[in-house]
């Protein structure tokens, strides 16, 4: 069942889309150049729990297997965008994808104190559907599914999506006791400031962790393609996986 991707037509138009767009996936060149990266990065990953856990930055690129396009590939959203096509449509209706083996990687490695926290620019609640804690999971470009009350704050996540980008009014009201404020749609649009307490939690461990590991993402959108750099600057690691170059490669680790 094919789905369109709502929440990326109800974003305002924006002709510049910031950094590169389409740029040509990369793989290894033999079977034992990737062997050897695994190893180091588990030797990285394993020196990590050791002090605290390492942070993860997620991007559209681990979501791809459940059948979401991503932004900035070949056949990526923006890119089909720049180009003038139409918007890719998901394999899957965006609200029956499922979780990924790296979403629940990420879970297993969390419980077993590798990861401590986890920092997240997509908005197909994947993170929180696959049962990763709500409270370890910075959500920097909101969610599709959630809203949030404008008075107490207090969130709700649904199982289906918000019809609106832009924290607009839901019309529905918080079921808190006593509360009965308005609720708000999640999603970012371009203008929009990313959520301070997030973004607060998100450059504290990003300071704190001796790892900063950037799954699927290119990093090019600020401030939170920014985030791993502060890693680096106190000290750790940086790894990079991801199927495109990106503006940071030089900064990570070693021969990632």
């Amino acid at each position: 069942m094919a789905g369109s991707l709502g929440y990326a037509e109800r974003l305002s138009w924006r002709d510049d889309l910031g950094g590169q767009l389409g740029d040509p996936e990369l793989s290894e060149a033999d079977g034992a150049s990737l062997d050897g990266k695994v190893r180091a990065l588990i030797e990285l990953v394993k020196n990590a729990r050791s002090k605290g856990g390492a942070i993860v930055h997620t991007g559209a690129g681990i979501s791809t297997s459940t059948g979401i396009p991503d932004f900035r590939g070949p056949n990526g959203i923006w890119t089909a965008q720049r180009n003038g096509g139409a918007i890719p449509k998901a394999s899957c209706a965006f609200f029956l994808a499922r979780p990924s083996a790296t979403h629940m990687a990420l879970v297993a490695l969390r419980e077993a104190g590798y990861v401590r926290f986890l920092v997240s620019c997509n908005v197909d609640c994947l993170h929180l559907r696959s049962g990763y804690p709500r409270e370890c999971l910075a959500e920097l470009h909101g969610n599709c599914f959630a809203e949030r009350c404008e008075r107490c704050e207090r969130e709700y996540v649904r199982d289906f999506e918000m019809p609106s980008v832009g924290f607009k009014r839901t019309g529905r009201a918080c079921g808190e006791a006593g509360c009965g404020g308005r609720l708000r749609d999640q999603v970012l649009d371009w203008e929009d400031a990313l959520p301070p307490k997030e973004l607060k939690l998100a450059e504290k461990h990003s300071r704190d962790a001796p790892l900063a590991l950037v799954l699927g993402s290119s990093l090019q959108i600020t401030p939170s393609c920014d985030l791993p750099l502060k890693t680096v600057r106190a000290g750790g690691d940086l790894v990079i996986v991801n199927l495109q170059a990106t503006p940071k490669d030089k900064k990570a680790s070693g021969a990632f």
